[in-house]
């Protein structure tokens, strides 16, 4: 059986754990704090860290990332291959394909994407957590700069999203995420819809089937670059 070590984002955890019991290959993983694409120098260094913390006796490590804000480009190979989905960020691998999410995000580019590893972090738009920014800026600078403040962050990023897209992959309780994300949706003004996922994507990275058109294998003594193509990965030597 092969031995694969698996580093990734927080959000992966309940997706990557219930589909590694699928696979044939032993897997052992490390999970790394959720956000890090927000700081890209931070995720790159902490990533690579944890690369070299892997065990000897794996024969690779899978890299549960997309590209995230390029905070993937420029971590190496070490001890052994690195591999990585040739993804922008992690809803490809909910949804099994660059070519699905692509088709949709072009169909709904206002969307906000929401799966059971996100929701169960707290960060996803939501009332309670606009509630509680809100009550944040009132106890710091007063009931009357509240909304302004609130405007220019909370409320001004929202904006930008008109649609709230859960993922379903038949895993954790899709019955109250799917309500929670409702719930959000109505509370922004935004269309809600379920996308059925696709663990396809999934299964072959944990499981060892990593072919050139969804994955990039590193080999010691390279690093990832971004491509700048329709393969958003590419190899330095």
């Amino acid at each position: 059986m092969s031995r694969y070590h698996v580093i990734a984002c927080d959000v992966l955890e309940t997706e990557l754990l219930h589909f590694g019991e699928r696979c044939d290959a032993d897997l052992s993983f490390e999970f790394m704090e959720q956000g890090l694409h927000n700081e890209p120098d931070r995720l790159r260094a902490e990533v690579s860290e944890a690369v070299l913390r892997a065990p000897d006796e794996a024969e690779a490590t899978l890299l549960g990332y997309g590209l995230c804000s390029n905070g993937i480009q420029g971590i190496a190979a070490h001890k052994h291959p690195l591999v990585v989905p040739r993804a922008h960020d992690c809803v490809t691998l909910f949804l099994g394909s660059r070519g699905r999410y692509q088709e949709y995000y072009d169909r709904n580019p206002g969307t906000y994407w929401y799966t059971p590893g996100w929701i169960a972090t707290g960060t996803q738009p939501s009332e309670e957590r606009y509630r509680q920014a809100r009550q944040a800026y009132v106890e710091q600078y007063g009931e009357e700069n509240a909304d302004y403040l609130m405007e220019m962050t909370e409320g001004g990023w929202t904006k930008h999203y008109q649609n709230a897209a859960y993922v379903n992959l038949g895993i954790g309780d899709p019955k109250a995420d799917i309500e929670f994300t409702k719930e959000c949706a109505d509370f922004f003004g935004w269309s809600c819809d379920v996308i059925q996922g696709d663990p396809s994507l999934l299964l072959k990275f944990l499981g060892g089937e990593w072919d050139e058109e969804d994955f990039l294998v590193v080999q010691p003594g390279e690093s990832i670059i971004a491509s700048h193509d329709g393969r958003v990965l590419g190899v330095a030597k």
